[in-house]
């Protein structure tokens, strides 16, 4: 019986894993976070399964973008597929960060870190498809779309997995499953790891625009009392915007026709790049921060969104779930070759003691700089004025700031250091 192959439709014939029952390691989720987990294991001797439930994502569908930070980018140089990724993407090689209409910018520029690029903007497909491929080369991992896990087992030695394939129910058994199945998990759920955190008072939208002027690969990040409105540079010289209002005004914005959401628009974009036209439709979504009590239980591990959700913010949520994945497979590449249990919970601890602290540091960071610039409180616009006005002073905290940004903090990866 033959592996399912990638880019199936969803009327493609499936067929159940190839008359295999065990493997080393079973990960649920075939998004971005879950694929560079099974591309990062390429070498590292284990047998891997990847389980995705649907052939076309809601991301996919909606043109979903992101800011791709420096570590991400070297942790896939690391892996051998940024070659690949690197063609279908812009660059940014400045960052402007501002609050509201205070003059006061602060411009983070490649002299400051003495690189050719600050970080990368890429569309999902652009990153989703390349890894899809890699996946597809990797002898190691099997990869299983459109598959359901619908009951796991957990035993002292092993998880039991049970698929649900085309109306068929097929059992597989594996040291360790690994959730990478989004932020309402079922595997997370199911295990009973509770989670912390809250739902923000504001709604994101996002849409591509195209400026009349060039974007000169610049990232914007700008600050107004509704909360944060970001302007991140693609290909073919359009942008993706990010823009966080309070839920009745981001409903209201959406609700408004092109014309009228353009000139609302444009009043928070600025003029710097001219007449701007909106591209294909606009989309809305709640924000949340969210943080696991465990990464880790015995024979489980979580990553990405399953583990945590931050405020977009910074562009932080993907690029967490990224050096989760790069993490993790160090973690249990490092065990097997001592000949360690990979789903061992002293094993699986080295993880969770690693991602977990410096997560919740990013989320403390991306909730702080919400609260602190979406509001009118005179004291706090005070204190934010004077921290732009001193990073713009003191090249020492503006460099640690575009560090933290662009996740050069932190422990690296080794395979960042390849």
């Amino acid at each position: 019986m033959a592996i399912a192959q990638l880019h199936q439709t969803p009327s493609s014939q499936q067929t159940p894993p190839n008359q295999r029952e065990y493997y080393d390691l079973v990960i649920v989720g075939g998004g971005i976070v879950g694929l560079t987990l099974a591309s990062a294991l390429k070498n590292s001797g284990l047998s891997v399964l990847l389980i995705e439930a649907r052939v076309t994502s809601a991301a996919v569908a909606k043109g979903q973008a992101y800011a791709v930070h420096m570590l991400s980018a070297l942790i896939y140089q690391g892996i051998g597929v940024w070659d690949k990724i690197s063609p279908h993407i812009a660059k940014y090689c400045q960052v402007r960060l501002s609050d509201a209409n205070y003059p006061d910018v602060v411009e983070f520029v490649t002299d400051d870190l003495g690189t050719s690029e600050l970080g990368y903007v890429a569309e999902h497909q652009a990153l989703l498809k390349p890894l899809q491929e890699f996946v597809g080369n990797c002898a190691n991992v099997n990869y299983l779309c459109p598959a359901e896990v619908v009951k796991t087992e957990y035993q002292q030695d092993i998880v039991s997995i049970d698929i649900k394939i085309a109306e068929k129910i097929h059992t597989v058994r594996s040291k360790l499953l690994v959730a990478a199945d989004g932020s309402r998990s079922r595997i997370r759920e199911a295990a009973g790891i509770k989670t912390s955190g809250w739902k923000y008072w504001q709604s994101c939208i996002v849409a591509f625009v195209k400026p009349e002027k060039t974007h000169n690969n610049t990232a914007y990040e700008k600050f107004w009392t509704s909360g944060p409105f970001a302007i991140l540079p693609l290909p073919g010289n359009r942008c993706r915007i990010v823009w966080t209002a309070p839920h009745s005004e981001a409903e209201a914005l959406c609700a408004l026709d092109d014309e009228k959401f353009l000139a609302e628009l444009t009043r928070r974009y600025g003029d710097q790049m001219g007449k701007l036209e909106l591209l294909g439709d606009r989309f809305i979504f709640p924000v949340q921060l969210m943080q696991s009590h465990h990464y880790v239980l015995s024979r489980l591990a979580l990553i990405g969104d399953a583990a945590h959700n931050c405020h977009p913010v910074g562009g932080q949520g993907l690029n967490l779930g990224i050096r989760d994945a790069a993490a993790l497979a160090q973690v249990l590449q490092t065990a097997h070759k001592a000949g360690e249990d990979i789903g061992n919970l002293k094993t699986l601890k080295r993880y969770e003691r690693w991602r977990k602290q410096e997560n919740l540091t990013i989320l403390g960071f991306t909730d702080l700089l919400d609260r602190m610039f979406s509001n009118n409180f005179l004291p706090l616009v005070v204190i934010r004025r004077l921290g732009l006005w001193l990073m713009r002073r003191i090249p020492l905290l503006k460099l640690f700031a575009l560090k933290l940004m662009i996740g050069l903090t932190g422990r690296t990866p080794e395979l960042a250091r390849r």
